[in-house]
Formats: structure tokens, C-alpha cells, sequence
């Protein structure tokens, strides 16, 4: 494959110094670098090479308005020179395309019988997800890879982003003109540009804490809430054994002031 001790090195340092970045310098991105990096962010992975996910670049004042409003004033689409919507494409298996089959089997990457048997087996597999309500979710893993490539390239080319929650789907839906397409889904939004403020990596837990081997370990029991504490916190929330039990926003309910942005 090609690859070096060095680049992982590289890509080490990369994915070590990426920060979650909310507030931006008006600067614009460079049109070609912009492409460069939105095409390296198609090149991730997806299942049966369907590549049910788009992203739409959002650069008018108009747009980055409309973004705006649909995630509650948050700063991000009002200050970055460009927003990225990631799109995923539930119903993907249902359009001709033949392209991807053809082009895999030029390359040598598939055999012709494996090529031909692909638009069958890859139907067959979402209209399972589809009985059992699952073909959004497999869809918004796929365009969820596509945009941690796109982060991470951003971050090796000197440009911030930041992988935005706490956003009205249907608005962002309007905003990019594809509202009352049920096949197509919102996975995130993300404003690409040059960083006006330096965060300071937060930390992460112990690996020990994260990673497993062959098994999950069982996690801790959580304890019904009851006696309030001084703080206004209940004992039962407190940290258990290291573990801090939360409970997310949703995302079209989370709180104003709620920090939306992972770090």
C-alpha cells in the first residue's frame, strides 16, 4: 500500500493537533483547495462502494443565513467563509449505478462476476435495512466517515472545522434545497476555514478505560436518582467509579446555550 512509518507519523500529528474550532476569520478558502479537500473526503469507504453520500458546500451569505437560523444563531455558519452539509442517501441502491460497478471492474479491482452480481446483492441487503428501519442509520455511517476524512485533511492543510450538533434537520434540508426528500437525510454539518481562536486539547479518558480487547467489559450500574445534593445534583449522577453519567440533547431540542461542538 505504500505507506511509511513516517506518514503515520504525519498522520499521528494530525489527528493529535485537530481541535474543534467555533469561531472563524473571515478569510476565504481557496477554491482549489476547497476541491482538493471535499474530494478527499469522497474517497472514504462505503458500503458496497455505493457512495450514498454527498456533501454540499455552502459559501453565499444567503446559504451560510439560512445554516444559521437552522442551528439556532449558533457562530460557526455566521463567521466560516464556508460550510459543509454531509447528505445521506438511504435510497441509493435504488438508482442506476451502473458507474460504480463498471468503473470498479476496469480498474481490476472487482472481477466481472462479482461486479454483475453487485446491484442484486447490494439491494437485497438495504431492503433488509429497510424492514427493519435501519437503512437512515447505515446511510449516515457512511457520510460520517466521509466527513472525519475531510476533517482530518482539513486539519493537515492548515484550515479548522468543527463537527456541528444541535440543528433543525428539516431547516437544513430547506436551506440546501432538498426539503421534502424523506431519502435523504442531514449526518452533520461542518464550517471549514482559518481558525480565530486556539482551543486547548481537553483530554481523553485512560485507553484503559476505552479500549477493550474480544469483549465489552459490563459497565457500571446506574442508580436511579434520589436525594438531591447541596449542589443540585443528585448523588446518583455524581461520577461513578470514573464514569460520568450524561444525557445528551436532542439535537433539534438541545439548549442554546449548550456547547454544540465536540472538541
Amino acid at each position: 500500500m505504500g505507506s511509511t512509518v513516517d506518514d503515520l507519523h504525519t498522520v499521528a500529528r494530525v489527528v493529535h493537533a485537530r481541535r474543534s474550532v467555533r469561531h472563524y476569520r473571515p478569510d476565504p478558502v481557496p477554491e482549489a483547495l476547497l476541491h482538493e479537500l471535499t474530494g478527499l473526503a469522497l474517497q472514504a469507504p462505503s458500503s458496497f462502494n455505493l457512495q450514498a453520500r454527498s456533501v454540499v458546500t455552502v459559501t453565499s451569505e444567503a446559504g451560510r443565513r439560512a445554516l444559521t437560523e437552522a442551528t439556532g444563531g449558533q457562530p460557526h455558519p455566521q463567521e466560516a467563509p464556508v460550510m459543509l452539509v454531509f447528505v445521506a442517501e438511504s435510497a441509493a441502491d435504488q438508482e442506476d449505478r451502473g458507474d460504480i460497478w463498471e468503473t470498479a471492474r476496469a480498474n481490476g479491482a472487482w472481477s466481472g462476476a462479482f461486479a454483475a452480481a453487485s446491484p442484486e446483492d447490494a439491494r437485497r441487503f438495504n431492503e433488509d435495512l429497510r424492514t427493519r428501519g435501519l437503512a437512515r442509520e447505515y446511510a449516515v455511517k457512511d457520510a460520517m466517515i466521509a466527513a472525519s476524512f475531510l476533517m482530518i485533511a482539513a486539519e493537515a492543510a492548515g484550515l479548522a472545522t468543527s463537527p456541528m450538533n444541535g440543528w433543525d434537520e428539516d431547516a437544513v434540508k430547506k436551506a440546501i434545497g432538498i426539503d421534502g426528500r424523506e431519502d435523504l437525510h442531514i449526518a452533520l454539518l461542518m464550517p471549514l476555514g482559518h481558525p480565530a481562536e486556539t482551543r486547548t486539547h481537553p483530554g481523553r479518558r485512560e485507553r484503559a478505560d476505552l479500549l477493550q480487547r474480544d469483549v465489552r467489559a459490563p459497565l457500571a450500574p446506574v442508580r436511579t436518582p434520589t436525594a438531591r445534593t447541596r449542589t443540585g445534583c443528585s448523588r446518583a449522577s455524581r461520577t461513578h467509579l470514573g464514569s460520568p453519567v450524561q444525557e445528551a440533547d436532542s439535537p433539534r431540542t438541545a439548549r442554546p446555550d449548550t456547547p454544540r461542538s465536540p472538541p
